[in-house]
């Protein structure tokens, strides 16, 4: 019995990628696809290894630390140490994302103090003219 495998643009499907983007994560080494001459097949493993490394890139992890967890499975402590990492990894990047927030908060309010200010001035100068 032969394990289910999904051809590439089954994958493309299924996770919303296009074929450069599955050629790019094996040349990567993170896919590890059945190769039959120029064809490639994806095991179950490739799709659970390309939904980590999608939901990995959306929280802003680099692609090395998306392969230093993926290959953390294997340890043989029942994925102690990849959960723990991983955590390590995801609790700076929320950090990051939170100090991004404050200082585009930050831009936001300056922007519409701007906006307000220059409002002011046109409304000033088109009053100015019709008084004339």
């Amino acid at each position: 019995m032969t394990e289910e495998t999904k051809t590439i643009r089954e994958m493309c499907d299924e996770f919303d990628v296009t074929p450069r983007t599955l050629r790019f994560y094996e040349a990567k080494e993170l896919l590890f696809p059945i190769r039959e001459g120029q064809k490639r097949l994806f095991t179950k493993r490739d799709a659970a290894r390309l939904k980590l490394i999608l939901r990995g890139k959306r929280f802003g992890f680099s692609l090395e630390e998306i392969r230093q967890l993926l290959d953390l499975y294997h340890m043989g402590d029942q994925q102690l140490t990849q959960l723990t990492r991983t955590h390590e990894i995801a609790k700076e990047r929320l950090a990051d994302m939170e100090r991004q927030r404050a200082e585009l908060d930050e831009a936001i309010n300056d922007l519409n103090d701007q906006l307000g200010w220059v409002e002011q001035m046109i409304t000033s100068m088109q009053t100015s003219k019709a008084a004339e």
